[in-house]
């Protein structure tokens, strides 16, 4: 069994006042209060935050400049292209962006750069299409902030450029000093610039696209004639990238999460309709879970493997029949997108034995196809519990993605050696980069020499919300469970736990043979079933490691036996042939 460190969370509030002041269960309180969340006022924002919860979007350094510069464009009838990314985040904002301004009047285009001939972000091919196109005016989403040289190359050929971007701001370091590179754009909007005063800074591009048309519209008046246009028709794009891009889902990022999700399941876009069809979502009540592991990556997959212009398209459908038609690819591409992953996991995994003493993993796959290298970092990260940077062969040298962990800055990191590196950007958790592959094995050796990560560190932690007893899990319990979502990122789903529990019986299930239905008894003899999904074999193998084979058989038999462990779970509802049935799902064990 790997090893894990469980620690209770502890912090301190009167949950039995927190649970009559807002009508909930005092262990939905202290599960609130885990979150970070300490004031009344945070607990009234987390349990009942709406849409006048949300910040004004005038707080934004460049806002209103950025705005006025459009409005004044489109007075002009002047051209403007909207450029975004390829990923999930960079398809939203740029639909928003043009969907927003192509209503409010103006002549807008779009583009997005091809993964591997173009790389992350704007560059001078996109900016020289653009001027070829006789565009005046770019305006980035998602992307930009640390576009230096580019812009200045769009600024020398006399083009107005607007940077929307939600990135960490580049720096460089001198004498321990930090000094911030800046973009020479005509308005730079993105709330982690140190002189903005937007108080909420972990907003995704899409979000920043989405209150960029606030202001346009009010400023047009559209929303004081029609107040719920922007949040009616763009929130729900502001949701699924908030989602997708994995940013935390504190605050107002919850806020909006929540409101879109309200209207992606009730979508009048043509194209998310489509794709919640072919996905057989439409029976499904829509959470976070669906877009995170089954919508985004369809989103993604085009960018990944074809061009994120189709899924850009599919939003943009004018018909149904066509939206199918781009929902049907993308989830071809995306199941194509899976069993690459799978393969390149594979090899990534041993790869990363030949480096075992490594506490930052640098893995080279030429082979591998450079737009899943950070889903495979992502995997290996799970597994290693270290920050992993996978890198693939590309057209012009080597890129990677990265996926860091608990108390790893990837970007602070990636910074640090930047002498080696041809670009790269990116945040704590997640970075993109490119380097010559005679450097490779000078920053695998400089990442490990200089990293501040410790041995602790390297332990995974698994914080546990409350431990809870069986006897706590009612039906209108687990309902309850529900004014938490959504969960993601930074508002994670409950962990609850359970010790010394009797496992009575043992039942293999799922079409794999790879899941286990148990019977687990506590120590006051209540019993409760509970799911294992996709480890039987390996938790067949620790059993009998730990109580040897004897006792396994018992077990299976429903016979009385020795085996007892600990568990981390989530309760749920089981509804089957009318019976309605509480119980868990495991997520981990310890004997």
């Amino acid at each position: 069994m790997r090893k894990e460190k469980w620690l209770v969370q502890a912090k301190k509030a009167d949950f039995n006042r927190l649970g009559e002041k807002y009508g909930i269960n005092p262990v939905v309180a202290r599960i609130i209060r885990n979150r970070d969340t300490v004031t009344d006022e945070e607990y009234d924002l987390y349990l009942n935050g709406r849409e006048n919860s949300l910040h004004s979007p005038r707080l934004f350094k460049d806002m209103e400049k950025a705005v006025h510069i459009i409005l004044e464009k489109i007075k002009e009838k002047k051209k403007i292209r909207v450029i975004g990314d390829y990923d999930i985040d960079g398809v939203c904002s740029s639909y928003i962006l043009t969907d927003g301004i192509q209503n409010a009047g103006g002549d807008v285009s779009m583009d997005i750069p091809d993964r591997i001939k173009d790389g992350y972000g704007i560059n001078e091919t996109l900016i020289k299409r653009a001027y070829d196109d006789g565009v005046d005016t770019i305006i980035t989403c998602d992307n930009g902030i640390a576009a230096i040289s580019q812009i200045e190359y769009a600024k020398s050929l006399g083009m107005t450029v607007i940077v929307t971007d939600h990135h960490e701001i580049p720096y460089e370091e001198k004498e321990g000093e930090r000094r911030y590179l800046r973009v020479c754009a005509d308005a730079t909007v993105n709330p982690k610039q140190p002189d903005c005063r937007y108080p909420f800074k972990l907003l995704c591009g899409a979000v920043v696209a989405y209150k960029f048309i606030q202001v346009l519209y009010t400023e047009l008046g559209i929303i004081e004639n029609r107040p719920d246009v922007i949040l009616e028709k763009y929130i729900e794009f502001a949701a699924i990238a908030t989602i997708g891009d994995v940013v935390d889902l504190k605050e107002e990022n919850r806020i909006i999460a929540k409101l879109g999700l309200e209207r992606v399941r009730n979508t009048k876009n043509l194209g998310i309709r489509a794709l919640i069809e072919v996905n057989n979502l439409q029976d499904m009540e829509l959470s976070s879970y669906h877009i995170g592991f089954i919508l985004g990556p369809c989103l993604n997959a085009s960018g990944r493997l074809e061009t994120a212009k189709l899924a850009f398209e599919m939003l943009n459908a004018a018909d149904y029949g066509q939206a199918m038609e781009y929902a049907e690819k993308l989830k071809e591409l995306n199941d194509k997108r899976k069993v690459l992953t799978e393969q390149g996991t594979e090899q990534a995994l041993k790869e990363a034995e030949k480096y075992t003493e490594d506490k930052f993993q640098v893995i080279y796959l030429p082979e591998v196809h450079e737009s899943i290298a950070g889903i495979i970092a992502g995997r290996i990260r799970e597994k290693l519990n270290k920050p992993v940077i996978i890198l693939t062969k590309a057209e012009e040298g080597v890129k990677g993605s990265g996926r860091s962990i608990e108390g790893c800055h990837m970007f602070e990191e990636l910074t640090a050696c930047r002498e080696l590196l041809d670009k790269f950007g990116g945040h704590e958790m997640a970075a993109g980069l490119s380097l010559k592959e005679e450097n490779i094995e000078t920053l695998r050796r400089l990442l490990n020499e200089r990293t501040k990560i410790t041995e602790e560190d390297l332990i995974p932690k698994i914080w546990i919300d409350v431990p809870m007893p069986f006897e706590y899990i009612t039906s209108s319990f687990i309902k309850e469970l529900k004014l938490l979502e959504p969960f993601g990122k930074g508002n994670e789903k409950p962990v609850f736990a359970e010790k010394e529990l009797m496992v009575s019986r043992v039942l293999v299930i799922g079409k794999n043979k790879d899941s286990l239905r148990l019977t687990l008894t506590n120590k006051r003899g209540l019993p409760m079933t509970a799911l294992l999904f996709r480890r039987a074999e390996e938790f067949m193998e620790d059993v009998k490691e730990r109580f040897g084979e004897e006792e396994v058989k018992k077990m299976q038999m429903g016979l009385e036996n020795m085996v007892k462990i600990s568990v981390i779970y989530y309760p749920q509802v089981n509804e089957f042939n009318g019976r309605v049935e509480n119980q868990i799902v495991v997520n981990h064990y310890c004997f």
